[in-house]
C-alpha cells in the first residue's frame, strides 16, 4: 500500500542529507520559527502534497507544514472557506467553486504541478479484462448500469459468468468528476452501487483482494502498488511516462495543480518560500512520487508569473 513514497521512507535527517546530496535547491533565505502552513485537498495529489512538504521542513527551521486529505471537492470548500494556504486538486476549480471563492473575498492562483495517469486496475488474477475500451467503461459505469450491468459476461460475452465488484473515488474527489466527464460523457454521472472513498488505500486493498474488482484513482497508487494490482489498458494502451507525455494514453491523461491563496502567497513569507520551492524542485520531487514532471521550462514559467 502506498503508505510512504520513495523519499519519505527514510529517517528525516537521512531524507535531508540525500536531498541536498542529489543538489535539491532550499527554500530561498527563509527561516521563521513557528510559522504554519496548511495544505489539504486531492488525495491523487496528496503524495506529491506530503514529500513536498517533508522536503520544505528538512530545510525550513521552525516551520510547520499539516497536511490534509478531503478530495478536491472537499478541499476547494476549505480553501473557498477561507481555510487554507494550499489546496491540490486533480483538476481546474469549477465555476461553482470560483464563485464560492469571489464570494468570500478569497482571491487564488493556479499552479500546475504535474501530469498523471489516471488508471484504471484490476486484480492480478484477472485474465480476461487487461485491455478495455472507453466503450467498455462507460457500459460499466455510467448511470443504467447500476443494477444490470452486474456481471463480467454483461460487458462481453467470452468473459466469466462472475460478479464485477467496483471500486472508485467518492464524489467529493476530482478523480471520480474527470473519470466520469471522460469516460460516460458527463462529471458526476455514475452508478452509485460501488465501493466508494476519498482514500486511495481502501481502493488498491479492495481491488488486490478481489479477482472480481474493477477500480480507478491516480497513478501513482498503481505505482506504489505493482506487486498486488494489474492496470488495464484503455484502448490498446497501457498508462505509463512515455504513453502520458506523447497524448497516446488518452482520454485519462491529465495536469494536477495547486491552488495558492494569494493573500498568503503575498503577506505570509513561509507559504511564499513553499510554493517557490515546490516549483524549483518539481522536477526531481515529482517522479518520486509516481506522477510525471511537467518540461523544465514550465515551472520557470509558472515561478517567474508568480
Amino acid at each position: 500500500m502506498l503508505s510512504r513514497q520513495k523519499f519519505n521512507r527514510y529517517a528525516l535527517a537521512g531524507v535531508m542529507t540525500a536531498v541536498v546530496a542529489a543538489g535539491i535547491a532550499a527554500p530561498s533565505a527563509f527561516s521563521q520559527s513557528g510559522s504554519t502552513i496548511v495544505v489539504d485537498g486531492s488525495s491523487t495529489v496528496f503524495p506529491i502534497s506530503e514529500v513536498m512538504a517533508e522536503e520544505f521542513m528538512a530545510q525550513s527551521r521552525g516551520t510547520q507544514v499539516t497536511v490534509g486529505v478531503s478530495g478536491t471537492g472537499g478541499g476547494f470548500r476549505k480553501f473557498c472557506n477561507d481555510e487554507l494556504d494550499v489546496t491540490g486538486a486533480s483538476r481546474p476549480i469549477k465555476s461553482a467553486e470560483v464563485e464560492a471563492c469571489k464570494a468570500a473575498g478569497v482571491e487564488y492562483m493556479e499552479v500546475p504541478i504535474a501530469f498523471d495517469a489516471l488508471t484504471v486496475v484490476i486484480n492480478p488474477r484477472n485474465t480476461w479484462a487487461a485491455n478495455l475500451t472507453v466503450e467498455q467503461l462507460k457500459k460499466i459505469w455510467e448511470p443504467a448500469a447500476e443494477g444490470r450491468i452486474t456481471r463480467w459476461n454483461q460487458v462481453d460475452p467470452s468473459w466469466p459468468n462472475q460478479p464485477i465488484n467496483l471500486f472508485g473515488p467518492g464524489t467529493d474527489s476530482g478523480t471520480f468528476d474527470y473519470f466520469t466527464e471522460v469516460i460516460v460523457g458527463e462529471a458526476a454521472s455514475s452508478r452509485a452501487d460501488f465501493t466508494a472513498s476519498e482514500d486511495d488505500n481502501i481502493l488498491v486493498l479492495g481491488v488486490s483482494r478481489d479477482v472480481n474488482a474493477l477500480g480507478y484513482f491516480g497513478y501513482a497508487y498503481y505505482e506504489e502498488n505493482r506487486d498486488t494490482l494489474k492496470a488495464a489498458a484503455v484502448n490498446g494502451v497501457l498508462p505509463s511516462d512515455e504513453t502520458l507525455l506523447d497524448g497516446t494514453y488518452a482520454p485519462l491523461s491529465r495536469p494536477i495543480f495547486f491552488y495558492v491563496k494569494k493573500s498568503s502567497f503575498e503577506n505570509k513569507p513561509q507559504v511564499r518560500a513553499f510554493v517557490e520551492f515546490m516549483l524549483e524542485n518539481a522536477g526531481e520531487l515529482v517522479p518520486e512520487t509516481g506522477y510525471v514532471a511537467l518540461p523544465p521550462e514550465r515551472y520557470s514559467a509558472i515561478r517567474a508569473g508568480l
